[in-house]
């Protein structure tokens, strides 16, 4: 069971305010998965944060629900401080994170007739 609770500033981890690029985004996501591997509870702060983009998300967090479940990740990510202009952004990241790899082969097979009418 997690007990122990690390906590997480994006700012610290990152060392800017601003929260876009997908590099910075897979550094998050890396010390996101050894927490949980650790059977921590991870607790993500995301305050001082002035811009964030879905491709800092889609690598911090969408990428978590190819290795973990939904259910998983309930338990062990606790988000705090998001902006409410940010909220939004988290929800389209994590809906479209749990659509895709639960049906990776068959979401990348309608992006390809989409894109080259196959």
């Amino acid at each position: 069971m997690n007990t122990k609770i690390k906590k997480l500033k994006i700012k610290d981890i990152i060392e800017r305010a601003t929260a876009v690029s997908s590099d910075d985004g897979e550094t998050v996501y890396k010390n996101i998965v050894d927490c949980i591997n650790d059977n921590m509870i991870v607790e993500l702060d995301f305050s001082e944060i002035t811009i964030l983009t879905t491709a800092f998300l889609n690598s911090a967090i969408g990428q978590l629900y190819n290795d973990f479940s939904s259910e998983e990740l309930n338990k062990a990510i606790v988000f705090k401080n998001i902006a409410n202009e940010d909220k939004i952004l988290f929800k389209k990241v994590i809906e479209r994170a749990r659509e895709y790899f639960k049906d990776k082969k068959g979401f990348e097979d309608s992006a390809n007739d989409a894109i080259y009418g196959r």
